[in-house]
């Protein structure tokens, strides 16, 4: 069934995750801000005053247009077909994959499969974040990203250490561009370890290698 599929795809992502290399802390906590952090505290267990318990079905009603759209979000990015020459560089490196929009859609395509999209999805709404300079806009586009990816409520949950969890309670007090720096690397580094190597072995890109190979010959 799906959700045992799933079930199985974030235990083994969790174990990389546990053995990915702690990265360095945010300059974004300052002081003893950390004890503070309750209001965002991820384990749900927080009893503060400042933290506030709001029904699902008033949230959405709240929720503007802009969320709203977040929510639908489409099936790939807007990007030109990929040459041979691309699709070759893809499996030179992880990065030179990333770099590009048809690279980022085919694995995209490959992490569906696998039940793990929601880790692109996440890498991507934090590069969207970092274009942002409104302050309006990033408190408001951080606090999706939270409710997204972070919230151990979310289905789209993605898998983080609780020290990256910790940085980010921290940094919500005050969102910034970068306030989910630690954690999307993280999230790339799983992506690096555990998906990018069954994705070069994969159908999907064997597929497409072979497609523009073929063309090419006829061409």
């Amino acid at each position: 069934p799906m959700g045992s599929e799933r079930m199985e795809m974030r235990k083994r992502q969790m174990s990389v995750t546990q053995e990915t290399p702690g990265t360095a802390q945010t300059q974004h906590s300052t002081g003893n801000r950390g004890s503070n952090a309750c209001c965002f505290c991820w384990c749900c267990c927080c009893s503060c005053s400042c933290l506030t318990v709001r029904n699902q079905e008033e949230e959405r009603a709240r929720r503007t247009s802009h969320e709203l759209q977040a929510e639908g979000i489409p099936n790939c990015e807007e990007s030109p077909a990929p040459t041979l020459e691309e699709v070759n560089a893809w499996a030179q490196s992880f990065d030179k994959l990333m770099l590009t929009p048809a690279g980022r859609n085919a694995f995209r395509e490959f992490l569906r499969t696998e039940f793990s999209e929601e880790n692109m999805l996440f890498w991507m709404a934090c590069e969207e974040l970092k274009q942002e300079s409104n302050k309006s806009v990033i408190e408001e586009k951080a606090r999706l990203i939270y409710e997204d990816y972070i919230s151990i409520l979310s289905p789209k949950e993605v898998s983080l250490d609780s020290r990256v969890r910790e940085v980010i309670n921290r940094n919500m007090l005050e969102p910034s561009q970068h306030t989910f720096d630690d954690a999307q690397l993280q999230i790339y580094t799983l992506m690096h370890r555990d998906s990018y190597p069954r994705f070069m072995n994969s159908a999907i890109y064997k597929d497409l290698l072979r497609s523009l190979s073929e063309k090419s010959t006829e061409a």
